[in-house]
């Protein structure tokens, strides 16, 4: 078959006139296309030129403008001198970042009034000192920066002071300590990067339009001159493509089923926001990391069509839709186009076309549920092959200029849409021969044009609203920050696919090791029978083979190296297995040993895949049995039974090749045959069963599920619904029975727990993250991480990691409360640096039980929680989690009671982390109706001095869901691994390079914040890095509804550093641009 176009009878002469018509539409229109389409680039945007003027409105207030770019294009200030005479010592004159923030002069420009006159610090280098008498004698500093250096000067003065280099200071706004009116000649401009806010002017729109329309043409006359062959058109659609078979209605009912109940990828949150925020911003920006810029030249025109289906709703199920419409038509091209053209032997095989449908949901499953491109690049794969398989069985070249097309658009869609390149050079032979012998009749430019105009008309789609300088200036600021990992540094990928994460889970690990035996087995049977397999066709074939190993070869080249990636295998897996299924009844019809072997290499790779977890991204996993390490039953684990299995197949393989040539029954033949079927429905079925069994143990607690049925419903707010927020903890606090709120937790047999008993330092354990959580964003593969986290980009700690404030609290105590708890009605005891004899113990009060409180240990969370006690507490308490693994530390009870009569004590539910503050919880159902008072019974027989603890009074938080605290209106950080999860709240906007200043941040739980915050951070370019300079951050106390042992994540409050401070007025022009034209380097780093 592969030869078809050679050997294929000589066509009847066709006219000169239809010949010299179509040729000249061909090469005319080919052209035009190109030059278009390579134009685009170059072509001028209308561009928005957005820049700040200080003061504003005739004062001097503080104004917030935090840039995305982190620093202006430039920026220039002129303080007159007597302004900076006539304040007090140490007042700030100006600022890029606000008062009070981390690191405030090592980042930003601080110019500050000092006891001997003025001081002017950028990014921790003295830029300018002046004394009183330089002061006196100057009229006015100016400052001017750059990306080439920075100067300033004391007019009147030869003081003066320069850094070279670009110094450009962070940005976050105007912020000065100076009162009254603003002064005439004060003055601060700073010119904005928003190089990347920019439409296309007309030309370039006309440019983008010829390249479609003409790329359009010299398709249709490609056609015409394949029709030249003398041979009529084929149908498109194979013959009964819509006849539904038992294998595809398996494989539709599982994708189906998968939609709704299956485990979703990592990185959906950060494609969801970068889609709900393009259309504000005005193009698709990076929002989470690299500075803002944006995505292209990847991308497109996928994440566009993500954005227009945000605009519809932005619910799981919705946004999950494309994928589901690529796995299905992926199935319906391999059932109906793929495995017909792979020849009799693997169309009439029932094992193959089941191999085939169980490969292809093997691999889907664990890869493909989500928003990443890796779907629609799978897809593409596919059908740049079958279009490469269609020219070569008819000789035709439209399908070749297809296949280019096809292939361009999944390269854009994302780096590993690279692959396709490897299905174009299968079909190169026989494609060259095709085009030498149209090119005969009618010359090589009209064949070539339209091949070539397919390829490249993709850069009108990459390039419609940046121009060639835009788009490299993007790209090196995504190489300088990294990952950019190296082409010989692929074993990373490998490495994170036998990590004990959901990267290196049991479902990935067994779909790649079931391509890459089937790759083996056909190259093995090839080899053996003289380069074929009988019945299968010879050249599709040898082609999907080389296919796939081309595309291992070109994954090398992928910037990141994240398991994720081998999604894209999905469609020529599926196709492969077919083959791999007939070529292995072929090596096995008549020989009982080599089927043995080939059982026993299934169970070998079974072993390995299952030294795996059964791990899933964030809330995917809730109630998924084995989660967090490899699966085990009976104490055995799954791959110890697969590894025993292994050995005796191997020994059975032994005695079958001494007993030779003895023949076997033809069952067993069938069963050697369909060994890989077996184990890929096994490992399907297992996913199934696992999120089955997670719906049944979360229910009614939140889970994907169930979330994603609301949806339906139309309650799509999803984890919103079940995340309550206890707003004011003060508020909640249980009434002492026999004392005062001051003296409650100091009761009679207290011994030394003391008010101020708690060290400053409460930084939690160092959270046990795997190298592969940060792998992928460090260019070095073997750093686990590119940067220490700081302030704000910490895992939901701010507020939790102890400290000292200069008011005492009620019961004496000056430590820093938590939680917005409020010292002067919240008093605290600790047991740290306690000097007694005896082991410190404490014995509160009794606190009273409210008599409507509910018992019942379940709640809707459409009202008010009352349902458990919390506590806060720091230091080391022992615990025992849901899955019965001990946490040491000293014992913390609850004992409750009927009057005097003591009925028991139960052990507060601790998430951690140790030893910071955190929210211990009690359900009410764990104490009895009849019990009206609690107190908390501690014991700290431990001297060491890490082994403490410290406790606030109980009490019964007053909750209400998050849907209704934080609305659709209100600015919200969403981390991205939370996004999906909360699609009713709005992610803050940022448009002419100047963000919103977000009111809350959500944050996923602790593993996954402390692994995903440092994308977010300064070194990173991402918004966190801003956020700490302008912003505070306030834990606020959440639980999971019916949930209470998990730990979901964590909310923020932000707080202004400078709540005098407004958003700044922007003034905001337009210029034209051309596509080289640049505006000087983003600065990194």
């Amino acid at each position: 078959m592969s030869t078809a176009a050679a050997t294929a009878p000589k066509p009847p002469e066709a006219s000169s006139s239809t010949r010299m018509s179509a040729g000249v539409v061909a090469v005319v229109s080919g052209v035009i296309a190109v030059l278009a389409a390579i134009l685009t680039p170059l072509l001028p945007v209308t561009q928005d030129s957005a820049s700040i003027s200080w003061p504003q409105n005739g004062t001097l207030n503080s104004v917030e403008a935090p840039l995305v770019s982190y620093s202006p294009l430039s920026l220039d200030a002129t303080i007159p001198c007597n302004t900076i005479a006539s304040a007090a010592p140490g007042t700030l004159v100006l600022s890029t970042t606000a008062p009070g923030a981390p690191d405030a002069q090592g980042v930003g420009l601080v110019v500050s009034r000092t006891d001997s006159g003025l001081q002017a610090v950028l990014r921790e280098k003295v830029l300018l000192s002046l004394t009183d008498a330089e002061l006196a004698s100057c009229s006015s500093v100016t400052i001017s920066s750059t990306d080439t250096s920075t100067t300033a000067s004391a007019t009147g003065t030869d003081v003066a002071g320069t850094i070279d280099g670009d110094a450009r200071p962070q940005t976050v706004g105007i912020f000065t300590e100076l009162q009254g009116a603003a002064p005439a000649d004060l003055n601060v401009d700073v010119q904005i990067d928003s190089r990347f806010s920019s439409t296309p002017t007309v030309l370039k729109k006309l440019a983008m339009a010829a390249a479609v329309i003409f790329t359009i043409i010299s398709l249709v006359a490609l056609h015409r001159l394949d029709l030249l062959d003398g041979r009529s058109s084929r149908r498109f659609f194979p013959a009964r493509w819509l006849r539904i078979t038992v294998v595809d209605g398996v494989v539709i009912a599982v994708l189906a089923v998968w939609h709704f109940i299956g485990a979703n990828t990592s990185d959906d949150g950060y494609l969801l926001t970068m889609a709900r925020v393009s259309e504000h911003a005005g193009y698709m920006a990076n929002y989470y990391r690299w500075f803002g810029v944006p995505e292209a030249p990847f991308g497109m025109p996928y994440y566009d069509m993500l954005a227009a289906f945000a605009k519809i709703s932005t619910a799981s199920p919705w946004m999950r839709l494309p994928a589901l419409i690529a796995a299905l038509v992926c199935w319906a091209v391999i059932s109906r186009e793929v495995i017909p053209r792979l020849g009799r032997a693997v169309r009439s095989n029932k094992v193959a076309i089941w191999t085939a449908g169980l490969v292809f949901l093997a691999f889907w499953l664990p890869y493909n549920n989500g928003l990443r491109p890796e779907p629609i690049i799978a897809l593409g794969a596919l059908l740049t092959w079958c279009s490469i398989e269609r020219a070569v069985a008819t000789g035709r070249l439209l399908p070749a200029a297809v296949a280019v097309l096809i292939a361009a658009f999944s390269l854009a869609a994302g780096p590993t849409g690279l692959i396709c390149v490897a299905a174009l050079l299968a079909g190169g032979r026989p494609l060259v021969r095709i085009v030498i012998a149209r090119a005969r009749i009618v010359g090589y430019a009209p064949v070539l044009a339209p091949i070539l105009a397919s390829g490249v008309v993709i850069v009108a789609a990459v390039f419609a609203d940046q121009t060639v300088s835009t788009v490299l200036e993007a790209t090196r600021a995504r190489a300088a920050v990294g990952p950019n990992v190296a082409w010989f540094n692929e074993r990373a990928r490998w490495d994170s696919l036998m990590e004990i994460t959901p990267d290196g889970s049991l479902a990935r690990r067994f779909a790649v090791f079931a391509m890459i035996l089937c790759v083996i087995v056909t190259i093995v049977v090839m080899l053996r029978r003289g380069g074929h397999i009988p019945g299968v066709a010879i050249g599709p074939s040898r082609r999907i083979v080389g296919i796939v190993i081309g595309a291992l070869a070109l994954m090398m080249f992928t910037p990141t190296k994240w398991t994720h990636h081998f999604g894209v295998y999905a469609g020529l897996a599926a196709s492969l297995a077919a083959v791999a299924a007939v070529a292995v009844a072929s090596a096995t019809r008549d020989n009982a040993r080599n089927r043995t072997l080939f059982t026993a290499a299934v169970l070998f790779l079974a072993a390995l895949a299952f030294t795996g977890s059964n791990g899933w991204w964030y809330v995917s996993s809730y109630g998924i049995p084995w989660f967090d390490k490899p699966p085990m039953i009976l104490g055995k684990g799954f791959s110890t039974i697969f590894l025993g299995l292994t050995v005796l197949a191997l020994l059975y393989a032994g005695w079958q090749h001494l007993r030779a040539p003895y023949r076997t029954s033809t069952r067993s033949a069938r069963f050697g045959v369909s060994a890989l079927t077996v184990m890929a429905a096994f490992v399907v079925l297992f996913e199934l069963a696992s999120f089955a069994k997670g719906i049944v143990a979360q229910y009614p607690a939140y889970s994907v599920a169930r979330s994603n049925l609301n949806a339906l419903a139309g309650n799509s707010c999803s984890l919103a619904n079940d995340v309550l927020v206890e707003q004011d903890p003060n508020s909640s606090m249980l009434t002492p029975i026999e004392s005062t709120v001051q003296n409650a937790l100091a009761g009679p047999n207290t011994v030394g727990f003391t008010p101020d008993g708690i060290p400053n330092d409460l930084t939690a354990d160092e959270e046990d993250v795997s190298q592969e959580s940060t792998r992928g964003f460090s260019n070095d593969p073997d750093s686990g991480t590119d940067s220490d986290t700081q302030g704000p980009t910490s895992a939901g700690s701010s507020g939790t990691q102890g400290g000292t404030t200069e008011a005492t609290g009620i019961n004496g105590s000056s430590v820093a409360l938590p939680f917005g708890l409020d010292p002067s009605r919240t008093p605290v005891l600790g047991s740290y640096g306690a000097d007694t004899a005896e082991p410190a113990t404490l014995e509160t009060e009794w606190f009273a039980l409210p008599s409507d409180a509910d018992r019942s240990g379940r709640s809707t969370g459409s009202t008010p929680g009352n349902d458990f006690i919390a506590i806060s507490a720091a230091g080391r308490i022992r615990s025992v989690d849901s899955d019965g693994i001990v946490a040491s530390g000293q014992p913390l009870e609850v004992e409750y009671a009927a009057g005097d009569q003591v009925l028991g004590r139960v052990t507060p539910i601790d998430i951690g982390p140790q030893p910071s503050w955190r929210n211990l919880r009690v359900p009410l159902s764990d104490i009895p109706r009849e019990a009206d008072r609690i107190r908390l019974v501690a014991t700290d027989g431990d001297i060491s001095p890490d082994q403490w603890l410290a406790v606030t009074p109980p009490r019964i938080p007053r909750t209400t869901p998050l849907v209704d605290v934080i609305g659709p209106d209100v600015p919200v950080m969403l981390d991205w691994t939370v996004a999906l999860g909360f699609p009713c709240q709005r992610p803050f906007d940022h448009k002419d390079g100047v963000a919103e200043l977000p009111e809350y941040r959500i944050l996923p739980d602790r593993s996954g914040a402390a692994a995903h915050s440092p994308v977010m951070d300064a070194f990173g370019g991402g918004p966190l890095g801003w956020q700490q300079l302008v912003l505070s951050a306030q834990v606020v106390p959440t639980y999971l509804n019916n949930d209470l042992d998990r730990d979901w994540g964590s909310l923020e409050r932000f707080i202004p550093l400078d709540t005098s401070a407004t958003p700044a007025e922007l003034t905001v022009g337009t210029v034209t641009r051309s596509g080289w034209e640049t505006e000087g380097p983003i600065r990194v780093g």
